[in-house]
């Protein structure tokens, strides 16, 4: 290389140097700056956080299950698709004096299923019924919105016990959570018998008692587990695992009216007329 040619290379060199404006020299030395506060910013966990650094299931969520058509496996039939259940064992340990009323249940679906009378769905139909719900988090409370009937239940979250009641007979029993690490868990009890598990007629008396589990499995997906333990119907507690998915931004709820009365007729109908 010449030395006029080593020259001119120095020169563009010191141009391109003394081009850069002092912005874009700060940008430079405050990236790597911002990249880590934005890293700490990111959730713990990739979980979204309450301030208390709870995890917040706050949104809008819905199952892909069939678990309300049957909880149980079972093939395909006209009212239901085939699935393979989501109960842990296979089979609802029924008490042999309690398949009766399930047989009869099952028998009658088609016109018994409280649903059908617009009764509250309770719990755990509520979460897993293919409608979406709405979850709307607090420090001292957790609200289910349900789509279907705009259906409400609230969770307690501020360390209160249940009421003292012998006998309570609530549509969705009364619901105690506490946090377990980055679970929340939920303690159910004080219910009626007067609604379904299931549009197969799978049931419950007012003896139910539920403790849920809801657990991220990532910020758009919740593991969802209920045990049921009931002594006048189940030999034994048993548990269902549900996925639960987040729906997708800008997804409202919309309003889902039941009514069975006879003014239901001066009501907007479904269809449009």
């Amino acid at each position: 290389m010449t030395s006029s040619l080593k020259q001119h290379v120095a020169m563009a060199a010191l141009i391109a140097i003394i081009a850069a404006s002092p912005a874009t020299l700060a940008a430079a030395k405050s990236a790597p700056a911002k990249a880590a506060v934005a890293q700490k910013a990111a959730p713990a966990g990739g979980i979204p956080r309450a301030r208390d650094g709870h995890p917040d299931f706050s949104g809008i969520w819905e199952t892909l299950s069939e678990a309300d058509y049957d909880l149980e496996p079972h093939a395909g039939r006209r009212d239901a698709p085939p699935s393979q259940g989501v109960i842990e064992g296979g089979r609802i340990p029924y008490l042999a004096e309690a398949l009766a009323k399930r047989k009869a249940n099952f028998e009658h679906r088609a016109t018994d299923d409280p649903r059908l009378r617009c009764f509250a769905l309770s719990v755990p139909r509520a979460v897993y019924y293919q409608a979406p719900f709405q979850i709307l988090q607090r420090p001292s409370s957790i609200t289910l919105v349900h789509q279907l009937g705009n259906q409400v239940r609230d969770i307690h979250t501020d360390g209160s016990l249940h009421p003292v009641d012998d006998d309570p007979q609530l549509w969705w029993g009364d619901s105690r959570g506490h946090w377990e690490g980055d679970t929340l868990v939920v303690d159910i009890t004080g219910f009626n018998e007067d609604t379904w598990l299931d549009r197969a007629g799978n049931y419950h008396s007012d003896k139910l008692h539920v403790v849920e589990r809801w657990t991220f499995r990532d910020a758009n997906t919740i593991s969802y587990s209920a045990t049921l333990d009931d002594p006048k119907v189940y030999s034994k507690p048993w548990t269902i695992n549900i996925q639960l998915n987040r729906r997708e931004a800008g997804f409202k709820l919309i309003e889902d009216y039941c009514f069975t009365l006879e003014y239901g007729d001066h009501y907007p109908h479904k269809d449009g007329q």
